[in-house]
């Protein structure tokens, strides 16, 4: 009895040698290691190695997808059209995929596993993100917990985007990725300007407000979105913001200021105190500059130090009473998710349509 308790281990060991052998020839079998190509667009084939995710692999040859939440399942932006290999959906996909995106085979490509073989589809524009190597050129407070962080680019020099679009932070120190709007002038590439609110318990933002300093090394990919100005209209524009919701559209503005304003835009910004306000003066300016420009500020809970003589309550109250038939109009939004959904809902009740509003949800 006692000989046979000494072989039990080693009769354990064996099994699971087997076991672990078996796994990895059936890793390889099955396309999980090694060499694969990628089928990109029906045409472009990638040769790519090892069995990452799909959206990793494609960092790793610079195709850069989008994904606030750094490939953890919680953002949902990170689609792409897989036509074969992608395998069935998993649980952690389901909540971000509409029916119709299922039926046409869009996945999560950070819940994707490369296979051989497989085809994808994306969209052109993603093949202009690259990787942005930064200095950090300037730190200034705006409000109490509001900070705008003015980049240098070092590798490329110079970054060209649209007004609105956003980028991707790779936080310092740690395995995290976060999405910021632009806030900066397009007109001045090399410098890029980010408005960053603190967000209790946010590694990405305490990192900005409590460990950032001038001299530091930053590295973002981007520019990314559907949000941005659409040049070739010539519709009446309404901007909502709330927060740090001001930065895309404080891009967009500058872009539409070097175009003489070319149309009628109404801007409203929610606010929840005096205290929660900034920029006012540049947007006061502007006001002056052009008469077909409007700035509408509220607080939903003015003190009375504030001395606030402006609209009061909720931005899409005052949105509501502030216009009127906006079918021909156009909706710029830049808040939380749920902020945005109200939005939608006052500017649908104004007939906007809904091919009329942009907004990117990665908040």
């Amino acid at each position: 009895m006692e000989n046979l308790n000494l072989f039990v281990p080693l009769i354990l060991i064996g099994i699971l040698l087997i076991i672990a052998l078996i796994l990895i020839f059936a890793d390889r079998i099955l396309g999980g290691s090694g060499e694969k190509k990628l089928i990109i667009n029906e045409k472009d084939e990638l040769p790519v190695k090892g069995s990452d995710t799909l959206l990793n692999t494609l960092s790793s040859e610079k195709i850069f997808i989008p994904s606030a939440c750094g490939g953890k399942a919680t953002c949902g932006l990170c689609k792409v059209k897989v036509t074969e290999g992608a395998g069935d959906i998993r649980p952690t996909e389901d909540p971000f995929l509409s029916d119709e995106e299922r039926e046409d085979g869009v996945r999560l490509s950070c819940q994707v596993k490369v296979k051989d073989g497989m085809k994808i589809e994306i969209p052109k524009n993603l093949f202009n993100a690259k990787e942005y190597k930064t200095l950090v050129y300037g730190v200034e407070e705006l409000t109490y917990d509001t900070k705008l962080v003015r980049l240098k680019l070092v590798e490329p020099e110079t970054l060209e985007f649209r007004p609105g679009q956003y980028a991707q932070f790779k936080v310092p120190g740690i395995h995290a990725i976060r999405a910021y709007s632009i806030a900066s002038d397009p007109k001045n590439p090399n410098l890029v300007e980010f408005i960053i609110r603190l967000v209790p318990g946010g590694v990405a933002t305490t990192y900005v407000h409590k460990a950032m300093r001038v001299g530091d090394k930053l590295t973002f990919t981007g520019p990314y979105g559907d949000f941005y100005l659409r040049e070739g209209s010539n519709r009446e524009m309404i901007c909502i913001a709330g927060g740090s919701g001001k930065a895309p559209i404080r891009s967009i503005l500058y872009r539409l200021r070097e175009l003489g304003m070319p149309r009628k835009v109404k801007y409203f910004f929610g606010a929840k105190t005096g205290a929660d306000l900034y920029y006012t003066e540049e947007f006061r300016e502007l006001e002056k500059e052009f008469d077909n420009f409007e700035y509408i500020p509220a607080l939903s809970e003015p003190r009375e130090e504030d001395e606030w003589e402006g609209e009061v309550g909720l931005i899409t109250d005052v949105v509501d009473r502030r216009t009127g038939d906006l079918s021909e109009a156009e909706g710029y939004l830049c808040g939380s998710p749920g902020m945005i959904q109200a939005c939608i809902k006052v500017l649908k009740k104004h007939d906007m349509k809904d091919d009329n509003v942009y907004f990117d949800n990665f908040s």
